[in-house]
């Protein structure tokens, strides 16, 4: 099912430039982004390889997972300026989680409704709380600076929302 990916990897790997890399990120940087696939992180900031750390989930919302992600980060990979960044036209906005459970096929909703999907019914609100949440991280070093952004998929800009 999945052989034209491995194939292209084999392609990928015959050429593999990237092996000595450190795993520090060069420019201090982490992303917090959403996992749709409008969505290029290194590119649209004119980043390379090993520049940032990159963390995608639906909706690109600040989970647990993404606290623990860029408590390590910042703690041990270099990282000392955050993004975190929504976008326009996202499957998430202007929703609430009972409206993506109804979304959802029939035999996928039995048990959805223990899930929390993190709906944006307010995109603005959605965004202040998870650069919030990041703030408030008391495991983040002194001197992390967070910002929100938003990417708008029909221009390519990253517009800066939050900033301290």
């Amino acid at each position: 099912m999945m052989e034209d990916l491995l194939a292209a990897n084999q392609a990928y790997a015959s050429g593999f430039t990237l092996a000595g890399l450190p795993a520090r990120a060069a420019k201090g940087f982490a992303l917090v982004t959403c996992m749709d696939t409008r969505i290029e992180p290194l590119t649209m900031l004119g980043l390379e390889p090993g520049d940032a750390k990159i963390m995608r989930n639906a909706g690109g919302r600040v989970t647990e997972d993404v606290l623990r992600s860029l408590i390590l980060a910042t703690n041990l990979l270099g990282v000392e300026r955050i993004a975190v960044m929504q976008h326009t036209d996202c499957a998430l906005a202007n929703r609430d989680d009972a409206d993506l459970r109804s979304r959802l096929p029939e035999e996928s909703r039995q048990g959805a409704e223990a899930w929390a999907f993190l709906a944006m019914p307010d995109p603005d609100a959605a965004l202040r709380h998870d650069v919030g949440l990041v703030q408030a991280c008391p495991l983040l070093p002194a001197g992390v600076h967070v910002e929100g952004w938003r990417y708008h998929v029909d221009t390519g800009v990253v517009e800066q929302v939050l900033t301290p």
